[in-house]
């Protein structure tokens, strides 16, 4: 079984997936003028603005109970982005394909970055009215912006499959791996703890899962870039060494660790877009439910959490790893990262890493779960709907804590490469109503105004865009 399905993993991965994610990453960068370099002050501007408040600027105001932040909708699309993949998944990259993953998982951030502008803009543009906030996402602007009901309900499909439950088999996977290395505690104990806290966090909606992940994720992915920075600089003489190791190994010089160009390349894209999301059609679903008065605003907002992600939180990751020698020790996964700090900072990072990995993946279970809640409601909402998928996506969560680790991860990647290949298709279909939308506000900046989309803007889709 697992030779089948890893046949399957590299045929999508290695003559398909690298290719379209790139392609369209290039595309859109020159379609949009570079809007993921040229606006970096404007993402950082609407992200300290929104700070956790609503909108001002937004005349169409939604009821209190169902207003979700920009920030918020950030945080909780930050929080399914910094897990395990970050942690575990660039170590894993390293680990299979050299220290060259790293080179090509900076390339998905930078192009990547195109495409995650693309696929918010249109989320926001194309979202709709749900019981307590905005709902949207892919399988809403394909329906919306394409009109074919079975390639958005395949969406739908794909990613309460890929999210709601084997993300999450992955995510409790490495935390029962981390608690077991780092405390003797058993996986079933593990399992049985995390399925427990997911059913209680997820039976309260959107509202908490944001209020929850605006806390802990950026107070631990401080912590956690503030003890690479502590590493970087205790081995600052090394760190040359480190940036040769990177980019000798990602155009195949002097391989090792079988780093060759191809395996670097696959790995970097694959563990890269795992962590970053970005072009994945997952994190459209949290910009959605944004409250802001222009659909580009969050577009930006969720750009930059591509470089969070990847730029700060994984390259954090990769130089720790490197920096310590110990990349080629025969480890891999979460066990590599901690062997590595443990290294260099001693026995106590390793527990560090465990706490840090327990609420980086736990935040990215109940952010996961959402996903999955928002695209069911999409394929058709039934009396019982949310209590079956919450206690499927619970049953992945006791699942995989104690799962092979190879299993987990495998099945995550096959089910990501199909739902990113029905996403790509789409925002290169409607990827000029993300770049009207983008002249527009461009425009009413130069003016001085903060920017207010009407849906007149754009005739053709105006009656399909009914939250403008």
């Amino acid at each position: 079984m697992n030779t089948l399905l890893d046949y399957i993993n590299d045929f999508l991965w290695t003559y398909v997936l690298v290719a379209v994610l790139l392609g369209a990453g290039l595309y859109f960068t020159i379609r949009l003028r570079g809007v993921q370099f040229g606006m970096i002050g404007e993402m950082c501007r609407l992200l300290i603005k929104s700070g956790g408040k609503y909108d001002a600027s937004n005349s169409r105001r939604e009821a209190p109970g169902r207003r979700i932040s920009s920030f918020q909708a950030f945080a909780v699309s930050l929080a399914s982005r910094v897990g395990t993949g970050n942690i575990a998944g660039v170590a894993i990259a390293i680990a299979l394909g050299g220290p060259g993953a790293v080179f090509w998982m900076w390339v998905v951030a930078f192009l990547g970055s195109a495409n995650a502008f693309v696929e918010s803009t249109l989320a926001q543009l194309f979202k709709v009215r749900g019981e307590h906030s905005f709902r949207g996402g892919p399988a809403y602007y394909i329906q919306k912006g394409i009109g074919k009901r079975w390639y958005a309900r395949t969406f739908a499909i794909l990613i309460t499959v890929t999210f709601a439950l084997a993300f999450n088999s992955v995510q409790s996977n490495t935390i029962a791996i981390a608690l077991e290395n780092s405390f003797g505690i058993e996986k079933i104990a593990t399992g049985g703890a995390l399925t427990a806290l997911t059913l209680i966090v997820i039976w309260g909606g959107i509202q908490r899962i944001a209020k929850l992940n605006e806390v802990i994720v950026p107070v631990m992915a401080v912590f956690y870039l503030l003890l690479a920075f502590y590493v970087i600089i205790v081995r600052i003489g090394y760190f040359p060494h480190v940036m040769q190791l990177i980019v000798e190994n990602a155009f195949g010089i002097n391989q090792i660790a079988g780093g060759g160009i191809g395996m670097a390349m696959i790995m970097g894209v694959k563990r890269g877009l795992f962590s970053n999301e970005a072009g994945e059609g997952s994190t459209p679903n949290a910009a959605a439910t944004a409250d802001v008065s222009h659909p580009v605003k969050q577009g930006l907002i969720q750009t930059l959490g591509v470089y969070t992600d990847t730029l700060l939180v994984c390259t954090a990751t990769a130089f720790i790893i490197l920096c310590s020698g110990v990349f080629d020790s025969g480890l891999t996964g979460i066990e590599l990262t901690q062997a590595a700090l443990s290294n260099e900072v001693g026995d106590a990072a390793t527990i560090f890493v465990a706490i840090a990995i327990v609420l980086f993946g736990f935040t990215s279970i109940v952010a996961n779960y959402y996903y999955g809640e928002t695209n069911t409601d999409f394929i058709g909402r039934f009396k019982g709907s949310h209590t079956i998928l919450r206690l499927l996506s619970a049953a992945m969560v006791a699942i995989g804590s104690v799962a092979s680790l190879n299993l987990v991860w495998t099945l995550a990647d096959i089910t990501m490469a199909l739902m990113t290949l029905c996403n790509i298709v789409a925002i290169l279909l409607l990827g000029r109503y993300a770049a009207i939308c983008l002249r527009d506000y461009r425009t009413q900046r130069r003016q001085g105004i903060d920017p207010v989309y009407h849906k007149e803007t754009i005739p053709e889709i105006a009656d399909n865009t009914e939250c403008w």
